[in-house]
């Protein structure tokens, strides 16, 4: 151990023995880490700051709504309205595709997968 990290473990365990970590906001609540493994390195500083003021990139605004019209059409029963569904979710995703200059991963959305694939060899 390099001797910056024996410092550091020092002054937590001298912290810890002291109760400065005894009344922390949070405790005992299980944490809830965000996933940001789909932004750049250089943004998530930056997407972070955004984020805690509350504020949605637009991209993040447009794949949210996506996954909603995604969750709406797997409970229309009306052919009509379902199709219709269909089309604004392709033109969100075109949409999507074209501000993000790289694909809206199908992976995310396996149902509508199987369905354009079904549509392209059918």
């Amino acid at each position: 151990m390099d001797a910056i990290a024996k410092i550091a473990e020092e002054k937590i365990r001298t912290a810890m023995e002291e109760g400065a970590f005894d009344n922390l906001a949070g405790a005992g609540k299980p944490l809830h880490f965000e996933d940001e493994t789909w932004v750049p390195e250089d943004l998530r500083l930056a997407y972070r700051v955004l984020r805690n003021a509350g504020c949605i990139p637009p991209d993040l605004e447009a794949k949210r709504e996506i996954m909603n019209l995604k969750d709406l059409i797997d409970t229309i029963d009306d052919d009509k309205e379902k199709l219709k569904k269909l089309r604004e979710l392709n033109f969100k995703i075109l949409t999507f595709n074209i501000v993000r200059k790289r694909p809206l991963n199908l992976e995310d959305l396996p149902a509508y997968e199987q369905r354009l694939v079904d549509k392209i060899t059918g």
